[in-house]
């Protein structure tokens, strides 16, 4: 007991109950964009691993991801699924720290993959003499062993404070998934000095990235401007245009869901973003880099013909 507030064990989640009659209808839209995520992304990783051709850095980098994607969605939607079909929309304390837990880590983790694969296109145009020496294996599997280290680092350190904190009341999480602002505001003690830390460090590692990312395509366009014929800085754009739709995609919501103070979040805009950035964005990442990709597209269509042949 905290004053005269008994301490909770579990969440109850009502994110969609005021949408009773039409939660069968989400399950049905949820489950098949979920199945065209996972299958999508799936599709990606074995064509990068049956393709001799498609094993550089670049498609490492994007089977990396989209390994992510994978896990990222699956850490969310399975849970909404089945919340969507029973009345009882209950989690467990460890569970939703479980949640938390992988939910962020994956999340950072694709920040800091984000801003690698960026370094990556910037190497490539910048110095492509230099290219096969400045982006080898072992350089891949460092810059993707740091970007995994520092998710796990920094979001275990903080998921495990903020389960460390009491939580009172009906413990009723207005969201669909257990993420950091909706289960904070749950405590029953004053956070504001460690809402203040967490937007620090949302800032440091979020958007340090974002400038890494942002500082390389400042350099790659000037690089592309100086390729004196239209047809070369075309195919030099190409290999960057893919990623810059997905960097946007996921910065765009991650910055206004993150970085920005508790006073200016409101269920309704968590739960649209969330959805864009657990839901939506993952399913475009597969469409984005096979439709703007020709040797994605190519290995698709030379594997497709095997099988049929």
């Amino acid at each position: 007991m905290i004053g005269n507030q008994s301490l909770c064990t579990k969440f109850t989640f009502v994110a969609f109950s005021a949408l009773a009659e039409l939660q069968p209808v989400l399950f049905i839209v949820f489950l098949a964009i979920y199945l065209f995520t996972v299958g999508g992304n799936l599709l990606i990783i074995c064509l990068i691993c049956a393709t001799p051709a498609l094993r550089t850095p670049m498609y490492f980098f994007l089977m990396n991801l989209s390994f992510l994607e994978m896990c990222y969605t699956t850490s969310v939607v399975p849970q909404v699924l089945v919340h969507l079909l029973v009345e009882n929309k209950t989690i467990s304390m460890g569970a939703c720290a479980a949640q938390m837990y992988t939910f962020t880590i994956l999340g950072l983790t694709e920040c800091c993959l984000l801003a690698a694969m960026a370094y990556d296109r910037f190497v490539a145009i910048c110095y492509p003499l230099h290219y096969t020496l400045l982006m080898g294996p072992r350089v891949c599997l460092k810059l993707a062993a740091a970007s995994w280290t520092t998710g796990v680092v920094v979001e275990s350190a903080q998921t495990t404070w903020i389960f460390t904190l009491p939580f009172c009341g009906a413990g009723e999480i207005q969201h669909f998934f257990c993420d950091i602002m909706p289960v904070v505001k749950l405590a029953c003690v004053d956070t504001s000095q460690n809402e203040v830390v967490m937007f620090v460090l949302s800032l440091i590692f979020i958007v340090s990235p974002c400038l890494l990312i942002l500082g390389s395509y400042v350099l790659i366009l000037m690089a592309i401007l100086k390729i004196p014929s239209a047809a070369g800085r075309r195919k030099a754009f190409s290999t960057c245009s893919s990623h810059i739709l997905v960097v946007s995609l996921f910065y765009i919501t991650a910055l206004f869901t993150y970085i920005q103070p508790k006073t200016a979040h409101s269920p309704e805009t968590d739960k649209a973003t969330a959805l864009m950035y657990t839901v939506v964005t993952p399913a475009l990442n597969p469409l984005i880099y096979t439709l703007r990709n020709k040797e994605v597209k190519e290995a698709f269509q030379r594997s497709f013909f095997r099988q049929m042949a």
